[in-house]
């Protein structure tokens, strides 16, 4: 790999990490990187549903994997708080129940973020005990899921 090839990947990896730049607003960059997630996720639902945002959800997962380890590679530091495409992959998991339901991204916003800050095992024992991006996104995704059971449940009462 030519050295401006490695340049190209190691921005592209940096920029996916940080979300765009949301990863870098204060303060709260978790709540950035999960707002900065609803419009794309949006888009996406509206153009392909729920089965497009959960393939979404499984590449950005997979992205997030290399982007937020190269970052880490690169700055020294491990689970850095502008590192927010973990948020963006757990906001997308939430979602799911209600992609096409836009009235309800807010609550499936807040239950995210209640998840994401609490923490409940499995989501406190990945965020301390895996290594690297594994332990960064995936304890994203634990709390993305119990989000989006939070989610289904609020569909299945509202009767959508």
């Amino acid at each position: 790999m030519t050295p401006s090839n490695n340049r190209l990947r190691q921005r592209t990896a940096h920029c996916l990490a940080i979300w765009f730049g949301a990863g870098l607003l204060r303060p709260a960059p978790g709540t950035w990187g999960s707002l900065s997630a609803l419009p794309p996720a949006a888009l996406i639902a509206w153009l392909l549903g729920w089965p497009g945002l959960l393939a979404g959800t499984l590449i950005i997962l997979a992205v997030g994997l290399w982007a937020s380890a190269l970052y880490m590679r690169d700055t020294g530091r491990h689970d850095p708080k502008e590192v927010v495409i973990d948020e963006v992959a757990g906001q997308w998991l939430a979602l799911l129940p209600v992609a096409t339901y836009w009235e309800l991204y807010p609550a499936a916003f807040l239950f995210f973020r209640f998840f994401d800050i609490a923490k409940p095992w499995p989501a406190s024992w990945a965020d301390r005990d895996l290594p690297g991006s594994l332990g960064v996104m995936t304890d994203d995704i634990f709390a993305g899921g119990y989000s989006l059971l939070a989610c289904l449940l609020l569909v299945l009462i509202i009767g959508y």
